[in-house]
């Protein structure tokens, strides 16, 4: 099928037509000019610096910097840009904050890198209907702090400052995902330049229904596609009540294992948790050092919980006497407003506390996810072979919902022991798919982790994404290398 496509768009589409005589890096000076003509020469930079900043992420992996890196101002120029592109068989990495895990936005094969942060517009709130329309630009921070005076929050909180979009790209999740679900559940609809500038509205335009039995869930294959697909211009999202009253609490245990059990407990004893965070010793001495906090050195339950004055004390009591069935002690509770923003800012910025712990080294997030039954298992397995295998590291997971990360410290360049963490990476990824998990729950494929999803999903899987991806980029120039 792919093949079939191919053939009947090569006369249309001449690969690298403006690009044919240049080496990666480099772009004809009449294809530069075009892209000026599209968005402004202002908008368009092919400086080193630049193209640098572009070509990598938070990711251990290296630099992969695209020819061009271009600023669009709306989506009529996205898809003039996609348009040229596709014409001319050049590459196309779009590009949010950069703050992604896996590599996503490496230009491995060169091409034009298409910034979106410009647009940057909240572009309809539907208070009665929970919902909201934002571009690129738009930010995670910057959208809450637009709605509170309107009683409603958006609560998928990866943790970094993401672009909502790119947030939809990635199918991010984080610390409230147990209460309120990942960006999969919270997306009702997407804008997609796709890859020949064609504009997609993948749920039909400027609808916004909670539900739909409405043909093939367009919107659902976009969500998690990292940029492989189409560009996004715009999501609508799901909002959520603000919640009458919030508890947070911090509980220290003697083991791995007591407090993964206890997390299991209060999930099989129906408390509707709104966030349950683990941090190993080993993560709990980082940010007490980086965030200035006071807590125990032992693994630690970070908790949430939303709802009335009288649920939460029902909740608060449930939850007390689950802990202390398995050990827990120095238990806290943090009622106001900023002794909790201390708290989950300081798990917010576990990465960089991880990070500091090493001084001038990259970091490597696994990011499996299993089965709540089977955590416990996992978890402390995973423990025990970090102990074993000699290199620095922490664990810290969402594991409300099964999710967690090793966050191991290594120098780049330092091949054996880059070597070492890869091949951790890929055996804990295989031990949470022998316990029919995922290798990844949240941060996506990206470079690194193209076997597991084979593994993952098996041959028909990987060939039907394959023919997916064909139909809609038969070139495939829309970030070349990734997921498949």
């Amino acid at each position: 099928m792919a093949r079939l496509l191919r053939a009947a768009t090569w006369g249309l589409f001449p690969w690298r037509g403006y690009c044919s005589q240049k080496a990666k890096g480099e772009l004809c000076r009449d294809f530069v000019e075009a892209l000026k003509a599209v968005v402004g020469g202002s908008h368009v930079s092919t400086a080193t610096v630049v193209r640098e900043q572009h070509g990598r992420d938070e990711s251990v992996h290296r630099c992969e910097p695209p020819d061009a890196v271009v600023w669009p101002q709306n989506v009529e120029q996205v898809s003039r840009l996609a348009a040229l592109c596709y014409r001319q068989g050049v590459p196309i990495i779009p590009f949010g904050t950069g703050t992604g895990l896996e590599g996503g936005v490496c230009a491995v094969q060169g091409g034009v890198c298409i910034n979106l942060t410009h647009m940057d517009r909240i572009l309809e709130l539907n208070l009665e209907d929970f919902s909201v329309v934002v571009e690129p630009g738009v930010t995670r921070k910057a959208l809450n702090l637009h709605l509170r005076d309107s009683g409603l929050w958006f609560p998928v909180d990866p943790g970094a400052d993401a672009s909502l979009c790119g947030m939809a790209a990635t199918g991010a999740s984080g610390t409230n995902a147990v209460r309120y679900g990942t960006m999969r559940d919270n997306v009702l609809n997407l804008e997609v330049v796709l890859p020949d500038g064609r504009l997609l509205h993948t749920a039909g335009q400027g609808r916004h229904f909670r539900k739909s039995a409405a043909g093939y869930n367009l919107t659902g294959l976009f969500v998690g596609s990292e940029g492989t697909l189409g560009l996004i211009t715009a999501t609508t999202l799901r909002l959520h009540p603000v919640p009458e009253a919030i508890v947070a609490a911090t509980c220290a245990f003697p083991s791995v294992q007591a407090a993964v059990d206890s997390t299991v407990h209060i999930l099989q004893a129906a408390v509707p948790v709104a966030r349950i965070e683990f941090l190993d010793e080993v993560m709990m001495d980082a940010c007490n050092r980086y965030s200035k906090l006071n807590c125990s050195v032992a693994p630690t339950l970070f908790l949430e919980f939303h709802g009335s004055q009288q649920a939460l004390e029902e909740q608060l009591q449930r939850t007390e006497e689950i802990v202390q069935q398995n050990g827990a002690s120095d238990f806290s509770w943090a009622k106001a407003a900023e002794e909790r923003s201390q708290l989950w800012t300081a798990r917010h910025n576990a990465w960089y506390a991880a990070l500091a712990m090493r001084p001038g080294c990259k970091g490597y997030s696994t990011d499996v996810c299993v089965p709540i039954s089977r955590l416990p298992e996992i978890l402390v397995q995973t423990k025990e072979d970090l102990n074993a295998s000699g290199l620095t590291g922490s664990i810290v997971g969402h594991v409300g919902d099964g999710n967690f990360h090793c966050i191991l410290l290594v120098n780049p360049d330092d091949a054996e022991e880059l070597g070492r963490v890869k091949a951790f990476a890929e055996q804990l990824g295989r031990q949470a798919l022998a316990l029919h998990g995922t290798c990844t729950g949240e941060h996506g494929i990206g470079l690194g982790k193209r076997q597991l999803l084979r593994e993952e999903v098996g041959a028909v899987g990987v060939e039907t994404m394959r023919q997916l991806k064909a139909v809609l980029d038969p070139q495939g120039l829309m970030n070349p290398g990734k997921v498949l």
